[in-house]
């Protein structure tokens, strides 16, 4: 399988509900270094598995709906805990969408999966991996 990862960051306010987390259930700040890894079997006919450009561009779209913003105020988050792994999935469906669409353009069609890395911190991060449906 070849990878090819690009990164790029996010800073959110967000609260969480649940004693599980302590003072994180007041509404507080989180930066994350995000780092998107598209896999596929084979490379395309130019010897790459996508264009870093396409895919750099297409996670900067996906993140500035969510940078700086309050998580908690956002429609797609709504009843929801935002924690990093639930943001990393909500990532990857916007990204899945993207790829799915076209914007990667038709060669990045046969992706066959997707992970999505959210950093917190250099001791802490999650993650969400998922295939992508085949064209």
């Amino acid at each position: 399988m070849y990878t090819v990862c690009v990164r790029d960051h996010i800073m959110i306010a967000h609260s969480l509900r649940g004693e599980v987390f302590g003072a994180a259930q007041r509404l507080h700040g989180a930066t994350y270094v995000v780092d998107v890894e598209f896999r596929r079997r084979e490379l395309d006919r130019d010897g790459v598995v996508v264009d870093i450009g396409c895919a750099t561009d297409l996670l900067r779209e996906v993140l500035t709906e969510l940078n700086y913003h309050n998580l908690d105020a956002l429609q797609g988050f709504s009843g929801r805990n935002t924690t990093t792994e639930v943001i990393a999935k909500t990532i990857f469906d916007r990204l899945a969408a993207g790829i799915g669409a076209g914007r990667l353009g038709a060669s990045a069609l046969p992706i066959a999966s997707v992970r999505v890395c959210l950093r917190e911190s250099h001791v802490a991060w999650g993650a969400f991996e998922g295939e992508l449906a085949a064209p």
